[in-house]
């Protein structure tokens, strides 16, 4: 009987750990899944500010031109040549 005792406890045993191996496994799969959703966000957001770097990179080097500062004076000032009459379309 001491033989089946100890199967039965041995059994017991081994059930525990493999349903605690399992919970475990379960628990990282869950994180190793969150860390690869944050990771794509981040790099989508390293993507994004290499863009922008790259706009500003751009207009840093073009600062000097009168093409742009004159878009520049015509878009966000609202500045026109002389002679020049702006036409402003409504619905």
């Amino acid at each position: 009987m001491k033989t089946k005792r100890a199967s039965l406890l041995t059994k017991l045993v081994v059930l525990a750990l493999l349903i605690g191996l399992a919970t475990a496994l379960l628990n990282l799969r869950a994180k190793i899944q969150t860390a690869q959703e944050d990771l794509e966000q981040i790099t989508a957001q390293v993507t994004a500010q290499q863009q922008t770097n790259a706009d500003l990179a751009q207009a840093v080097e073009n600062k000097d031109d009168p093409e742009r500062q004159q878009d520049i004076a015509r878009d966000k000032l609202g500045l026109v040549l002389p002679g020049e009459r702006v036409i402003y379309f409504t619905d």
